[in-house]
């Protein structure tokens, strides 16, 4: 096994730019014509005395459809914002850097990150824009919201607003492209002030941030009569339903145009127009989908409780040091944990590599239903990531990110519970 040479990194300490009025007039156009396509709503109020001056913008995130909204809200305001490697690969590194974009890996800790937003609406006095979810959401509703986001907004002293996007998940959730043109809804309204910042605690400006992004698409299209009837509207859905309600097999779930079934015991649901789950025969167990996610979830947490969890597979391993390209490196084994999440490579640029991830210092997870991006692999995937470099793990085992994903938030969540008691024991 032969060493190859390493690829360059990434420039995190490169000083973001502030992007010119053109080019924010460019980006306001480009966000025009997908919301003129469909029914489109903005609700903007308590703005007054905020427009034109630096603030941060905080938006749930459920797909690409967000950034469109965002970029109509913010109405040619100059923007910087952050974006993971893959999507400056997507774009190339010079554009991004010119529009504005700051890069992050995700899940990583980046005081250099903290401190360019400091200078982006300091120096630059821009409105910087954060999806604090840091990921798609999974099942429509609300995904972790790290607790440093209150640290965040004290440190950068600037208001603190929020845009809550409706029915942007139900038209094309991460386990299903296809775009259905459904309605979109979306408020932004402030919640906290630039004074605020000073006077509030980080735990209250964090609470405040939790209880005004708590959404649910699926009850929003419920509530709102939305009827979604394209033919292959359940097409995916068996990637986030990955344990079947009736019996409790793993693994065996399928689904395809409008219905959802159980290899295992056959059961079989529709998908209504609605989005609500029922079942062809006998009981529904959960109509709501989120409900069935949550059953997930929970499951996932009494088995990291009671220390059963344990999750291994073989995956194909790249990596993403820098915007350019991934880099194929063969085959590794991902194995997961109570205490955390571990990756043993047979060779990285040449040479075996371990890397771990204690469950107290990883709080979540970037999954990536078949994603086919990379030129040399493609599946579901994962991404870990470390300062320097991105492991990119295709999976070998079916319908395992959801499950993963679940673990890796319970495990930091119960690694944290168990610290907390330690530390209050002393």
């Amino acid at each position: 096994m032969s060493k190859t040479k390493q690829p360059p990194r990434f420039d995190f300490k490169k000083k973001p730019r502030k992007p010119g009025f053109l080019m924010g007039v460019a980006k306001h156009i480009i966000s025009i014509p997908d919301l003129k396509n469909r029914p489109y709503r903005l609700d903007r109020h308590g703005m007054e005395g905020i427009d034109g001056k630096p603030y941060l913008l905080l938006i749930n995130h459920a797909s690409m459809v967000d950034f469109n909204v965002m970029l109509d809200a913010t109405r040619g305001a100059p923007l910087n914002n952050v974006m993971t490697l893959e999507g400056f690969r997507d774009f190339t590194e010079p554009l991004m850097r010119h529009l504005g974009v700051l890069g992050k890996r995700k899940y990583v800790q980046d005081f250099q990150l903290i401190r360019h937003m400091k200078y982006c609406v300091d120096k630059l006095q821009t409105v910087f824009v954060l999806f604090p979810e840091a990921r798609y959401s999974i099942d429509g509703c609300t995904s972790y919201l790290t607790p440093s986001l209150g640290s965040l907004a004290k440190f950068l002293r600037v208001p603190v607003v929020v845009i809550r996007i409706h029915g942007n998940f139900v038209s094309c959730p991460h386990w299903n492209w296809i775009n259905k043109k459904g309605p979109i809804e979306a408020e932004m309204y402030p919640i906290v002030t630039a004074e605020e910042t000073k006077t509030l605690s980080a735990e209250e400006i964090y609470q405040r941030i939790v209880d005004n992004f708590q959404y649910d698409d699926f009850a929003w299209q419920k509530a709102n009569n939305i009827i979604i009837d394209h033919p292959e509207r359940a097409k995916g859905l068996h990637s986030l339903l990955y344990k079947c309600a009736c019996c409790g097999t793993e693994g065996k779930m399928e689904s395809a145009g409008i219905h959802l079934w159980c290899e295992s015991c056959g059961k079989k649901w529709e998908m209504t127009e609605l989005g609500e789950l029922k079942a062809l025969e006998g009981e529904t167990e959960y109509s709501h989908i989120p409900d069935w996610s949550r059953w997930e979830r929970a499951c996932v947490r009494e088995e990291i409780r009671n220390g059963t969890y344990y999750f291994e597979d073989e995956v194909v391993v790249e990596t993403l040091p820098n915007a350019r390209r991934f880099y194929p490196q063969g085959k590794g084994t991902l194995t997961q944990t109570p205490e955390g999440t571990k990756l043993v490579c047979e060779s990285v640029y040449g040479e075996p590599l371990t890397v771990e991830w204690k469950a107290l210092n990883l709080d979540s997870l970037h999954v990536e239903f078949d994603y086919k991006k990379s030129r040399t692999a493609k599946g579901d995937c994962i991404d870990l990531s470390v300062p320097e470099d991105s492991y990119w793990c295709y999976v070998s085992k079916k319908d395992v990110l959801v499950k993963l994903a679940y673990a890796t938030e319970e495990m930091h969540f119960f690694a944290k519970e168990k610290a907390e008691a330690e530390k209050a024991a002393k």
